[in-house]
């Protein structure tokens, strides 16, 4: 599946527009991480736990939305893009989507 955060695929032309799909999670902070991560705040630098959940959530909600992408036949995804929110004081909803294509080579 081509992914692209541009909103057209250079060397391809777009046969058919699917319409948008979504890949989505929500998670929450685990105790531990949160502890640490405040005691890091202080110090200052990266906070590599949180860095790791982030990436893995990344990468969940783009094989989500490939995974709709493919349902609906599309051979790529355009105008890709990421969307992050705190919902509560511990849970983060994390969202990938874009517009599911059909295109073919030139």
């Amino acid at each position: 599946m081509l992914i692209s955060t541009m909103n057209d695929l250079p060397g391809y032309e777009v046969t058919d527009v699917l319409g948008e799909v979504f890949g989505l999670t929500v998670r929450s902070r685990n105790v531990g991480s949160q502890i640490g991560a405040s005691f890091k705040s202080l110090a200052g630098g990266e906070l590599k736990g949180m860095t790791k959940n982030l990436i893995a959530s990344r990468q969940e909600v783009t094989e989500r939305m490939v995974q709709e992408a493919e349902a609906k036949g599309a051979d790529a995804i355009l105008a890709m893009r990421f969307d992050t929110s705190e919902m509560g004081g511990n849970w983060t909803e994390i969202c990938a989507y874009g517009t599911a294509i059909k295109c073919r080579k030139l």
